[in-house]
């Protein structure tokens, strides 16, 4: 099982978690299509779209490493359940604000549950991240990373583009209705898991001291640091996600579906990535791979800032997505690789400071450039400012730099 190709999805429980983690998404996907179009819709307001990133990643960040802990100490199918559910509940409560009440109320109730949202998100990363490690063989880690990105991407294309339609056709409350409906099919998944997570018993165990373990773990690791931090400061600085409704009126002068497009794009580039790497994983260079393919995001990024044409912003969208999976690839197996299974939550809390709410703060830096740098520039700026920093990382990670997957076993690393 361990050569084949297809070796984590013939693990029934990898399934399960594969499907309800695409549900997830496809649900969040849609969420985020309808509330960008309803903000900007009722605002016209770029730094309106920014600060509703802000208001999920405050929250998350927030309650990260707290969240790591609880994963590290308590069953993570459990907090699967609970956060899921929190998911739906909330976005039911989206379609019934706005559906019931008045539009000036309407953005005050968008803001409130998204903050809601954060913080459940807060705990889904590392739960979802560190059971993986209960269901799936250490020799199967890189598998299950790749069908896990391509599953993530095939939702990540569907969602957009379905969340776009929905909105065009039914409007903003059916859009989540249909959101909270997946999210109860997800739960559904996780309730039949079967998971065997290890908990501690032998030591009192201290909230601080946990939370703190986790940190000076990434710290100390130059490898799983550098690598984080890359895609941080990439997401942050050259994310235009949060422009794409401009960019679709303003730009493109076109509405919802090709925002949804647009939207997925991205992801179509990353999955024909994944799926890619679920027959050819990446074994030699992968530092210098992952270097690359970062460099390459920022150059799409600043082709896209320049281009006025739908088609080749579409391109460059999709290619920058294609990037992006290898980095989410080679970021992913060297944390499953190098992380101990008593510190997976942990370790998956510092991640999702630097790499998932960077999505967010990223939305938020784009909405503030957006609206003192213009358009244009602040796109190109990010794109820049991302060649920098592979530059940077370059000289200060040779451990990254040198890195083959093989010497993931080596504890020096």
């Amino acid at each position: 099982m361990a050569n084949s190709r297809y070796g984590a999805l013939e693990l029934p429980n990898f399934r399960l978690l594969l499907i309800g983690r695409v549900l997830v998404t496809l649900a969040l996907q849609i969420q985020g299509i309808a509330v960008g179009w309803q903000i900007y819709a009722l605002t016209k307001d770029p730094l309106a779209l920014g600060l509703i990133g802000l208001a999920e990643a405050f929250p998350a960040i927030g309650v990260a490493l707290f969240a790591g802990h609880v994963a590290d100490i308590m069953d993570r199918r459990r907090i699967l359940i609970a956060v899921v559910a929190t998911l739906s509940a909330c976005i039911a409560l989206l379609a019934f604000c706005t559906h019931v009440l008045d539009p000036h109320f309407v953005i005050a109730s968008l803001f409130i549950i998204v903050v809601i949202t954060g913080f459940a998100r807060g705990f889904y990363g590392p739960a979802a991240f560190g059971i993986v490690s209960d269901i799936v063989p250490r020799e199967l880690y890189g598998n299950s990373s790749a069908w896990n990105t391509a599953s993530w991407q095939l939702s990540a294309v569907a969602g957009p583009v379905l969340g776009g339609l929905l909105y065009v056709a039914a409007g903003p409350t059916w859009t989540y209705g249909t959101a909270a409906v997946l999210l109860t099919f997800a739960l559904f998944c996780f309730l039949i898991i079967s998971s065997a997570t290890t908990l501690p018993t032998s030591r009192v165990i201290s909230v601080k001291e946990n939370m703190l373990d986790g940190l000076r773990f990434v710290f100390s690791n130059q490898v799983i640091l550098a690598a984080m931090s890359l895609d941080l400061f990439a997401v942050l600085f050259g994310g235009a996600v949060a422009l794409l409704p401009i960019f679709t009126t303003e730009v493109f002068h076109m509405g919802p579906q090709a925002l949804g497009v647009l939207r997925a794009a991205p992801s179509i580039g990353s999955f024909v990535t994944a799926a890619f790497l679920t027959q050819r994983p990446i074994v030699k260079n992968a530092g210098n791979i992952l270097l690359v393919a970062v460099a390459g995001f920022g150059l799409c990024m600043i082709g896209f800032g320049l281009s006025t044409s739908f088609y080749l912003s579409l391109f460059l969208l999709a290619l920058s997505g294609a990037l992006d999976g290898v980095s989410i690839y080679v970021r992913s197996t060297i944390i499953q690789l190098l992380t101990p299974n008593d510190m997976k939550g942990r370790v998956a809390a510092v991640n999702s400071i630097f790499i998932g709410s960077s999505n967010e703060i990223g939305e938020f830096e784009s909405g503030v450039t957006a609206k003192y740098m213009r358009l244009v520039p602040s796109v190109v700026f990010g794109g820049f400012m991302t060649l920098v920093v592979v530059l940077t990382t370059t000289f200060k990670a040779p451990k990254l730099r040198k890195l083959h997957m093989h010497n993931l076993a080596d504890p020096d690393v």
